[in-house]
């Protein structure tokens, strides 16, 4: 059951309601930009401080303060800009945004509102082998707010809280707001498209390095507005605006939800309330936020306090002469160069291991070695600790001097595993780790030989197979012997002196 603007309607199974209805959608991207100072002040934007211990008189709005625009946050701004195929405007200035919530302390947020810095630009997305051009209304420049922390209740919402806490370290930290044109046609692959375009985005993000881009820690999260229409030949329908979703997989799910339960509304009868909709990731589902606020309630005018903002024509081209490849023409690129099965290379863009690994590769490492440590060995190890396949603590370049180690001969596999035991302890690099621990391969044919003559002693019956000519029998002689080494001989050379010793 799902709730309207004052019944409960069916949620309507998402074929049928695509059968019926067709979507429109609009994405919000903001973007937190990774500048050391905030966006109009020179307090810290480093993420995990104490609370309130990055604050100043600007970013609290304290009276007579003066706010000074962050040259770099309007460079990274033009850059984005730029690679979204944008306009960038000769001249643009700042906005007074006027609402009151406690994470704001000004009561009002500096953004820009008719005069953007980039305009009129478009991406494209594919989904399942089709392309969809996403149109780009703007991207302008603007402030973040603070963090409200809802204490007590089930839900970590404001309601049934027993008290907010508020953190104003994020107030002022620098965004950039995205917003796309309405996006007609999806039809079905809406929410794919939606996804599709945020991955886009946020790859983009990481590729001009101007944002951290962890969506986790929100410095990528989308405002999905969807709304329904009977046919794409009538206007559109009544949009909510689904808030602050902070993970590819969530978009996706909160506009397939969205549609689903605003069909459930049509059908019955209802009407659909403008309003902001929050994602809950346990359910799969959406509850109403507040009724949705038009540009007018905002009461915009520009910002007294700030000087608009002329990028030089000489400066914009000397940008867009500095802009990285474009994320999809890379991956294409590293797809040729790596030599991936289609599937293999699917899996490393999924489990977004391609930058790893391809800094893995640039110190000299094999493709396959490469993605074969991050995508088993590494992974694994980042699934168990719950952090991020970059934050596991091993390096690319450590990855590829362990590789180069069992290239050498000096370990194996196996070795390698606790090669990597011993990175992740902080007892230095490999080639310290396999001295320091004694994990040096044993490839002296007479402590291998002995240990082989030791083996077939005491496995006489699989001597005898192999003696028979039943050479697959080996492998039982050779797990013994690396058994009795500890994993440190050389399982190469011991197959060669089993074969030499019985046949």
């Amino acid at each position: 059951m799902t709730t309207g603007s004052t019944a409960a309607y069916e949620i309507v199974d998402f074929d049928d309601a695509i059968h019926r209805y067709d979507p429109v959608l609009g994405l919000e991207v903001h973007v937190e930009l990774n500048t050391n100072s905030k966006m109009f002040c020179g307090c810290s934007t480093e993420f995990g401080a104490p609370p309130n211990t990055q604050t100043c008189p600007v970013c609290l709005g304290l009276p007579g303060s003066m706010p000074v625009a962050n040259a770099k946050a309007i460079e990274s701004a033009i850059r984005i800009g730029l690679a979204l195929n944008c306009d960038i405007a000769d001249w643009c200035r700042f906005a007074r945004k006027n609402y009151f919530y406690p994470d704001m302390p000004k009561n009002y947020q500096i953004s820009q509102y008719d005069e953007p810095i980039a305009f009129d630009g478009w991406i494209d997305v594919d989904v399942d082998g089709e392309t969809f051009r996403v149109e780009i209304e703007r991207a302008h420049m603007e402030e973040d707010t603070g963090k409200s922390t809802h204490v007590g209740g089930s839900t970590g919402r404001i309601h049934g809280a027993d008290y907010s806490l508020l953190d104003y370290n994020r107030c002022g930290v620098p965004l950039i707001e995205i917003v796309t044109r309405p996006i007609e046609g999806a039809g079905a692959k809406a929410p794919q498209v939606a996804k599709a375009y945020v991955g886009a985005i946020r790859d983009l993000m990481k590729a001009l390095a101007v944002s951290d881009a962890r969506m986790e820690r929100g410095n990528v999260r989308c405002d999905a507005n969807v709304s329904l229409r009977a046919s794409a030949d009538v206007p559109f329908g009544t949009r909510t605006e689904t808030k602050n979703v902070n993970s590819l997989r969530s978009v996706e799910g909160a506009v397939r939800h969205e549609i689903m339960r605003q069909a459930g509304v049509l059908d019955g009868g209802g009407v659909i309330t403008q309003e902001t909709r929050h994602w809950h990731e346990d359910t799969q589902s959406t509850t109403a936020g507040r009724p949705k606020e038009t540009a007018e309630d905002y009461r915009y005018f520009p910002e007294p306090d700030l000087v608009p903002v002329a990028p030089s024509r000489e400066w914009v081209e000397e940008l867009r002469a500095s802009l990285p490849e474009p994320p999809a023409q890379r991956l294409q690129r590293l797809a040729g160069e790596w030599g991936f099965s289609e599937r293999e290379f699917g899996d490393v863009v999924a489990a977004d291991a391609v930058d790893v690994v391809d800094e893995t590769v640039r110190a000299g490492c094999a493709p396959q070695a490469a993605r074969k440590w991050w995508m088993s060995e590494l992974a694994r190890r980042a699934n168990e600790a719950g952090v991020a396949l970059a934050d596991v603590g091993v390096t690319p370049a450590q990855v590829a001097a362990v590789q180069a180690l069992v290239d050498e001969g000096v370990i194996n596999d196996k070795l390698a595993r606790q090669v990597f035991d011993g990175l992740l302890a902080g007892e230095g690099e490999p080639a310290q780790v396999v001295e320091s621990r004694g994990l040096v391969l044993v490839s002296d044919d007479g402590a291998l030989s002995a240990a082989v003559d030791a083996a077939i002693a005491a496995n006489p019956d699989v001597a005898d197979r192999i003696r028979a000519g039943k050479l697959q029998a080996a492998g039982a002689l050779i797990g013994a012997v690396m058994k009795d080494m500890k994993g440190q001989a050389d399982a190469a050379r011991v197959r060669e002196l089993v074969i030499e010793k019985l046949t």
